[in-house]
């Protein structure tokens, strides 16, 4: 079975990524052969990145990271929740991807955006940090805007096109997770 995991990208009180990962969640299809999970980097409780030795080596010394590593290396592909944060990624997703690198690569790698631009430059550079973690991104995206897919900019209340727009999503992040699969052995 695929799994995927729908990574809730923001650990801000108050914040609209828990609602968006369980709408996402809940629209994920029951019948595509893959399996899907809601991932909240809160959880875990990650300080700033505090490993001695860098991702790359692998050589974690501390038991949040070791858990967290267990995590990723559970899944084929991601989905992650991110909102945008002046022009940018969030920092509390940031520094927990940076926290790993083995177990991201050769995966793939979708994106719910949201923010006043519904995320867009957000994912631009996640996109470019994909790249460097041997991440495939899928070309769907769904981004959501705070005009349309919210109320008050605040409570999370998506349109009929971004609820539409996740199935191509999910479609393009199982078959590139499922192809991957060969290079990861």
């Amino acid at each position: 079975m695929t799994r995927i995991a729908i990574v809730v990208g923001s650990t801000r009180p108050n914040r609209n990524a828990a609602s968006v990962a369980e709408w996402v969640f809940d629209n994920a299809p029951k019948d595509s052969g893959a399996e899907y999970e809601l991932v909240d980097i809160a959880d875990f409780n990650l300080p700033l990145l505090d490993e001695p030795m860098p991702p790359a080596m692998g050589q974690y010394s501390k038991d949040h990271t070791k858990a967290w590593a267990e995590k990723v290396a559970s899944f084929d592909g991601f989905i992650f929740v991110t909102p945008e944060y002046n022009h940018s990624v969030p920092a509390a997703l940031k520094n927990a991807v940076d926290f790993l690198y083995a177990e991201w690569n050769n995966k793939a790698i979708g994106f719910v955006s949201y923010g006043s631009a519904g995320g867009t430059r957000a994912v631009e550079a996640w996109r470019l940090i994909a790249a460097e973690l041997q991440m495939a991104d899928v070309r769907a995206q769904v981004f959501l805007t705070f005009g349309n897919d919210f109320a008050d900019m605040s409570t999370f209340q998506p349109s009929e096109g971004s609820t539409g727009a996740l199935q191509d999503l999910f479609s393009q992040v199982t078959a590139w997770s499922e192809a991957l699969k060969t290079l990861r052995g």
